[in-house]
């Protein structure tokens, strides 16, 4: 089997956030255009694919970096607070290497063994039709939100698979390439304005069997690329890598507002009582340490979690359903609690929040549009930890 070309060793996983670092202050400069575009510009794709970020959670046979996810959710924060829609992207984006490594050996020869920088979008959502055929299956439908699709060479898209009388008889995830979709331009809200996530159509396409993957393999943390990809990384849950990826943008667009947000208010803390008398916010300084623990908090837990997780792969343990629930909780309270600390950052800068373009402005647009993603569900999700705790059967794909 061909393999792709091994990363260069300084652009091994250490490396990464450090080249991804010179590029933030380009990121901050394009932020406004990003905004207005509606889709990121060709010169950051390939400045965050040559920092190696698209790798890091590739496997090493296939010129990947096989990278901690620890690691990878670090830069992607880093790159969100200089954009909000940049970071979203690179973590959605850079997700799917992970997720194509359960697939097929085949379905990843396809993919990587010409093009080891084959980028890919997903629209998860099961609103697919799959028909069986002969060696595969027809699969129509649209699908909604794929961001960063107008870069990609391949997409994961949901589908239902159809049984012979019509009706649904499992969820799938399946690979299609580029050319056998079109891209509809649809994308203009009022958050993440730059992530070009727009509406995928695919009419009566053939899709090989081994371009399909079957999601209770996700839950059960199994898949058929493991027996290639036998490393720690790829015995993670789903419902744990994806939606960190999901989390960390909000996150991390918080963290640089919470920067910029200190930046401009650190001379304004004081108030003029007039005759060069003035007196301290408190009020803004109470408000910065609690934006400042809720952001903390968000980070430490997801990070924690993802990290006991890892460990119990490495160590080749089985992972409990408990961590697993942790995992989840935590990650979708992360959101919740960069959601607070925004809205508190927004409320005190005053005026200085309503500039259309400010960095403070478009943190909070990108932190609520980010958090309506149906892997932050807030309520959903620990209603999950909630039954686990209580002793009865959780069932979620996202778990």
């Amino acid at each position: 089997m061909p393999r792709a070309r091994a990363v260069e060793p300084e652009a091994q996983p250490g490396h990464v956030l450090e080249r991804v670092r010179a590029l933030l202050p380009g990121f901050v400069a394009r932020a406004d255009a990003v905004d207005e575009a509606r889709v990121l510009p060709e010169q950051t794709i390939a400045e965050i694919r040559d920092a190696g970020v698209f790798r890091m959670l590739q496997p090493a046979r296939w010129g990947g970096l096989e990278a901690d996810p620890v690691e990878f959710l670090r830069v992607v924060r880093a790159i969100a607070g200089a954009c909000g829609s940049t970071g979203w992207v690179a973590s959605i984006v850079g997700v799917h290497p992970w997720q194509l490594s359960l697939f097929p050996a085949a379905a990843q020869e396809e993919v990587w063994a010409g093009n080891a920088d084959a980028l890919m979008s997903s629209a998860y959502a099961p609103v697919g039709r799959l028909v069986d055929v002969d060696g595969g299956f027809r699969l129509s439908g649209r699908w909604s939100f794929s961001s960063g699709c107008d870069h990609v060479d391949w997409v994961l898209i949901g589908a239902m698979r159809s049984g012979e009388d019509g009706r649904p008889v499992d969820f799938v995830t399946c690979l299609v390439p580029r050319r056998d979709l079109e891209v509809v331009d649809v994308w203009n809200p009022v958050g993440l304005r730059g992530t070009g996530s727009n509406d995928l159509v695919v009419r009566d396409v053939f899709v090989p069997t081994h371009r399909v993957l079957r999601n209770f393999e996700h839950r059960l943390l199994s898949g058929p690329g493991q027996a290639i990809n036998p490393g720690p990384l790829y015995k993670l849950p789903f419902g744990a890598i994806f939606t960190s990826a999901v989390a960390m943008p909000v996150i991390g667009a918080v963290a640089g507002c919470y920067d910029a947000y200190v930046t401009t208010m650190r001379d304004r803390t004081r108030l003029s009582l007039g005759g060069g008398r003035f007196v301290e916010d408190q009020f803004a300084q109470v408000s910065v340490a609690r934006a400042a623990t809720e952001i903390d908090a968000a980070v430490l837990q997801v990070e924690r979690n993802l990290s006991e997780l890892y460990a119990h792969a490495v160590a080749g343990r089985e992972i409990p359903t408990e961590l697993r629930l942790r995992a989840r909780r935590d990650q979708v309270r992360g959101t919740e609690r960069a959601l607070e600390a925004v809205d508190m950052l927004f409320k005190t800068a005053g005026g200085t929040s309503l500039t259309r373009g400010n960095p403070i402005e478009r943190a909070w647009r990108d932190a609520h549009a980010g958090s309506v993603h149906v892997a932050n569900d807030v309520e959903r999700t620990l209603a999950l930890y909630g039954k686990g705790e209580f002793g009865l059967t959780v069932e979620d794909t996202l778990v």
